[in-house]
């Protein structure tokens, strides 16, 4: 989900988007707040901490993280695919962050004024705040190169079309217009591809691809099981196991959204 487009490079990180939010603006101190992912939870009134290891000594101070709430239990993760996609990306390069927390049927004033479009992921990079999931990603990744996540071009595409023919296929209303086929020939393909190519889209190793592609495929699983009645077909072996891989990371148990707010996210799509 993006705010404002933002040139995907080094330079983000110091120019990003000024001029469309504005910098040293903090959460009111009876904020949510996690850190570090939302486990191991420490309470403090209405905030809430937790420690996260540092792998180097020259490890970048925490990271400022906004995302979506939980519509159906308190202080939980939302069901933003995208938020998850920069969660995932600060939990594989084991980045320190906090999280926060925003209810977007009800944005608070001060997130407002921090990203006026509203949406979310927004990411605080030292004093500058960053929209879109895509130029976050990327900035990390050329600001903290190690692990490497980066997906070679020609690998890029992988799987990029599930999401929207997923989509097509849950909101439809006629079950003979064909938006089932055309999923079962993007999974059939990301099939194909995993065969030759697998377990991860660059192989052995997991990247940035596979942290796009995997809430994705988890909102996917849910929303059409709970609303079609419809699953992975097993003869489709290397993206169920791929899905049961990704899913299974401990990066990916941490930032998950509750199967219950998938469903809620998805209903009024479905239901119009």
């Amino acid at each position: 989900m993006s705010t404002a487009r933002i040139h995907p490079t080094a330079s983000a990180l110091s120019s990003t988007i000024k001029h469309h939010l504005a910098p040293n603006l903090r959460p009111p101190t009876n904020g949510v707040v996690f850190a570090g992912g939302p486990s191991h939870l420490r309470r403090f009134g209405t905030r809430r901490a937790l420690t996260v290891a540092v792998s180097s000594s020259s490890a970048p101070k925490r990271f400022e993280a906004i995302v979506k709430a939980s519509v159906t239990v308190p202080d939980k993760l939302g069901d933003c695919p995208f938020c998850q996609r920069v969660l995932l990306t600060l939990e594989e390069k084991h980045l320190p962050y906090d999280l926060k927390l925003v209810d977007l049927a009800n944005k608070p004033e001060w997130f407002l004024k921090i990203n006026p479009g509203g949406k979310v992921p927004v990411v605080k990079f030292d004093e500058e705040w960053i929209a879109d999931s895509d130029v976050i990603t990327q900035s990390l990744e050329e600001k903290y190169p190690d692990p490497p996540l980066r997906t070679p071009p020609e690998k890029a595409s992988a799987g990029l079309k599930i999401f929207s023919t997923f989509i097509g296929f849950l909101k439809s209303k006629d079950p003979s217009d064909g938006t089932e086929q055309v999923l079962l020939n993007e999974l059939s393909s990301f099939n194909d591809y995993l065969k030759e190519n697998g377990p991860f889209v660059n192989g052995k190793e997991v990247s940035a691809v596979d942290l796009s592609l995997g809430p994705k495929l988890y909102h996917l699983e849910i929303a059409v099981g709970h609303y079609k009645n419809w699953t992975v077909p097993d003869s489709l072996p290397y993206v169920k196991s791929y899905m049961k891989t990704i899913f299974s990371r401990e990066s990916f148990v941490k930032t998950r959204a509750l199967t219950e707010d998938v469903i809620a996210g998805w209903r009024p799509k479905v239901l119009g």
